[in-house]
């Protein structure tokens, strides 16, 4: 039942980030829509990490290098998201209101990202494969 909670928040969490991505690109006074390409740095950024997961070997207590890679390309992947809305509205794409609810979706996406992989990641009493 934890994890059908933890499920169920992880999505309504999903739902809030992505409301204020829209609201940062549709509302009238904004009106462009040049911050949905954070859309692709939402999907790009679990696929380092998740890839290493399945090939890094998880008996060894030393660092590995595979599993550091894939963290350091998220990071990477994860400072454009927040770079990318504040380039746009320096160069004055977008306003920076709309930077505004785009960076405070941005907090609110990856930290579902980031909360998903804290419930489901752990091999504990569940996990994200038996959904």
């Amino acid at each position: 039942m934890a994890g059908i909670k933890a499920l169920i928040s992880l999505s309504f969490g999903g739902a809030i980030g992505l409301m204020f991505l829209m609201l940062g690109c549709a509302l009238p006074v904004y009106d462009k829509y040049w911050p949905l390409f954070l859309l692709f740095f939402y999907i790009l950024s679990p696929i380092p990490y998740c890839i290493s997961r399945r090939v890094v070997d998880d008996t060894d207590s030393a660092s590995n290098a595979c599993k550091e890679l894939a963290i350091f390309l998220t990071t990477g992947i994860v400072i454009s998201a927040f770079g990318l809305p504040i380039i746009f509205a320096r160069a004055e794409v977008i306003a920076w209101g709309a930077c505004a609810l785009v960076l405070t979706g941005n907090i609110v996406i990856f930290g579902t990202i980031m909360g998903f992989f804290m419930v489901f990641g752990s091999n504990d009493d569940f996990s994200w494969q038996q959904w």
